[in-house]
């Protein structure tokens, strides 16, 4: 009996093992890309004979000695559904299959940005009937080697119950591809909140780049576990030593109390993300408190507490009872205080905050943090105390190179695609000078990975966003970063959305994605499917000094300069002499130029257009309406010109 017990486990061990397997992105309803090879691929038994049927074509391909197969279908023309067999020693159908344009969307949380968090978002879902439209969502992973498939993610049909957790950016592009085309549009989300260039790009990239060799050489290709469990422990020491206590959820449920004692704990400020203050890298759950004295006019009535904005997840309490909870990074906490609830004299605010990735915390503009009573406001801004609880074990995404090239990029080589399109930058800017050789290095290293030549590369460039003050007084890193996302356009065939006209000074996720997606559409439309339109905004060309006067030339002026404000009058632009001190400037349109000047710049050298972290106010554009892209005009050291990668350990 034991005998033949063994018999039947192993027979089942080598049934299961003879299986063909098909990576993740080879399923129902996915989107084929048209007028290419098709590279199919997966793996079988060593050896194994495998036949891939498509569309009336059938190819062979014995598997390799690994069990590794591929064969290139020929290309197709947009069409479908159809369906896509692989036979070896079992028989795999994929149903529902469209050929047309495939696109790869990646980046940080801007990609990421789904379309139910987007400005008419009710509006959106509701009109989202496209069925020929697919979207497939990279399930989030890490490896510290390259991996074969990817840990989870599934096609989805665009329509009002799928579109809502698409990413927004992919959406409205593919939307605005298919209005004018009529052919299915596939869209591969592999994206990341607050990841840096660095950990998209492959080992390889930077063993040979002069910039990162000696950085790459001294960095060992990690076990995720083994790194997990290591680096649990060295933050765990760090915390405790900050907070004098351990790190544990033993007495949390006293946290919340009117009376509980927090003396003790450490302040942070808020509102201010914990990774720029002392707790730096941690995902876990922490607790922030803060009393505020209450006076006999305003206790025992309604009231309103704003919290601005925490990322992720918030339970909120006053005095012990909980009055809301919400689990969405990008949304402002606005909660009622019913009545009876706030005492005379002393009360006190106490908030779970659970934060999975990226940064965390009570973040936002400092009017969104306060506490609306019938008499008065009181500000929340400022000290708060807070106590870590918890700890999560996952390695941060930017803790080494490669973690997210391996585990969400390279799995989906060498499936056949039109081209990228990117939305990051926000966590390189404190590297901006170095983002200029970053971010093409990762551009290059995808286009010799895929080999499908130089494929078109979209980008968006930075909006505003208030995060250090920045200026061309004291410098500017967001503006550093705008100009190397801009110095990247000199690789071929890329294409850059600018989008200082709708962004959102004190919100790092503005929620217009719409006009994000068209215009990279606009970008592609022109430059892929010969739809020719105006596709870009001014570039700065060229300068000329006449007197008091600087002339500035442009490209890409489409039917002429303009400037979006009623009165004419250009703004953002500032003028410098040799004393490299910028005065703001006056600023006119002839004759398709901007002529810049300021009286107490009598011999000016140089200009800056929009050359600060919040630049909302800058107005020149195309007829098109097109924004231009913020510039400098002078070479001078930048802020972040010794700013250089390291790994964070």
């Amino acid at each position: 009996m034991k005998k033949n017990s063994l018999f039947i486990l192993l027979l089942f061990s080598l049934m299961a093992t003879a299986n063909v397997r098909m990576p993740l992105l080879f399923s129902d309803g996915m989107v084929l890309q048209r007028n290419k090879p098709i590279p199919v691929w997966g793996w079988a038994d060593a050896n194994e004979k495998v036949e891939v049927f498509f569309n009336k074509q059938t190819k062979t391909i014995t598997a390799d000695s690994t069990g590794k197969w591929m064969v290139n279908l020929n290309a197709e023309k947009a069409g479908g559904p159809f369906e896509l067999s692989i036979i070896g020693k079992n028989k795999i159908v994929i149903t529902n299959v469209l050929v047309g344009e495939v696109w790869i969307c990646s980046g940080q949380s801007n990609m990421e940005f789904q379309v139910n968090k987007t400005m008419n978002s009710e509006k959106e879902i509701n009109d989202s009937n496209y069925p020929m439209i697919r979207h497939f969502g990279v399930a989030q992973d890490l490896s510290g080697f390259p991996k074969e498939d990817l840990k989870a993610g599934k096609w989805a049909v665009c329509n009002n119950e799928n579109v809502g957790d698409f990413s927004a950016v992919g959406y409205f592009f593919a939307k605005k591809i298919y209005a004018e085309l009529k052919i299915p549009v596939g869209i591969i989300n592999t994206s990341w909140g607050g990841t840096n260039v660095e950990t998209w790009t492959s080992r390889e990239a930077f063993e040979n780049s002069s910039e990162f060799k000696d950085m790459i050489a001294n960095v060992p290709q990690v076990d995720i576990d083994s790194l997990s469990k290591s680096q649990i422990g060295l933050i765990t020491a760090k915390i405790e030593k900050i907070q004098g206590s351990k790190v544990s959820t033993n007495e949390e449920l006293l946290f919340k109390e009117l009376n509980f004692d927090d003396g003790k704990w450490p302040e942070m400020i808020a509102p201010e993300l914990w990774e720029s203050q002392q707790l730096n890298n941690l995902d876990g759950m922490v607790w922030m408190r803060k009393s505020i004295t209450v006076t006999k006019d305003d206790a025992n009535k309604n009231a309103l507490l704003e919290l601005a904005k925490i990322d992720d997840q918030d339970f909120t309490y006053i005095n012990g009872v909980l009055i809301g909870t919400t689990n969405d990074y990008a949304k402002k906490r606005i909660y009622q205080i019913p009545e009876g609830l706030l005492k005379e004299g002393k009360n006190t605010i106490a908030i779970k905050i659970i934060d999975n990735t990226g940064g965390g915390g009570i973040y936002g503009d400092k009017s969104d943090l306060k506490l609306t009573l019938q008499n008065s406001v009181i500000p929340l801004s400022g000290k708060w105390k807070f106590n870590v609880v918890q700890i999560k074990s996952e390695v941060s995404p930017n803790g080494y190179p490669s973690l997210l090239y391996n585990a969400m990029i390279n799995p989906l080589v060498p499936f056949a695609f039109q081209g990228v399109l990117w939305y990051q930058g926000e966590a390189n800017v404190s590297r901006a000078k170095q983002y200029q050789i970053a971010f093409p290095l990762m551009i290059n290293d995808w286009r010799t990975k895929w080999k499908q030549g130089d494929f078109p590369f979209y980008f968006v460039q930075l909006s505003t966003f208030d995060e250090y003050g920045g200026n061309s007084k004291n410098g500017s890193k967001w503006a550093e970063l705008r100009e190397a996302q801009t110095e990247t356009l000199k690789l071929p065939n890329t294409g850059m959305a600018v989008t200082t006209d709708i962004g959102n000074a004190k919100d790092i996720h503005p929620t217009n994605k719409q006009d994000v997606g068209k215009r990279l559409a606009a970008i592609a439309l022109n430059n892929v499917y010969g739809v020719k339109m105006v596709y870009s905004g001014p570039i700065y060309k060229s300068q000329e000094i006449k007197g008091n006067q600087i002339i500035l030339t442009f490209d890409n002026i489409g039917s002429g300069l303009s400037t979006s404000d009623s009165n004419g009058i250009l703004k953002g632009f500032e003028i410098a002499g040799a004393d490299k001190v910028f005065h703001s400037a006056k600023a006119i349109i002839k004759n398709n130029k901007v002529i810049v000047s300021a009286e107490s710049v009598p011999n000016p050298v140089v200009v800056h257009y929009g050359w600060a972290d919040d630049d909302t106010e800058i107005n020149l554009f195309n007829k098109e309406k097109f924004p231009a892209s913020p510039f400098r005009t002078d070479d001078w050291e930048m802020v972040t010109a010794n700013e250089k990668y390291k790994v964070s350990k």
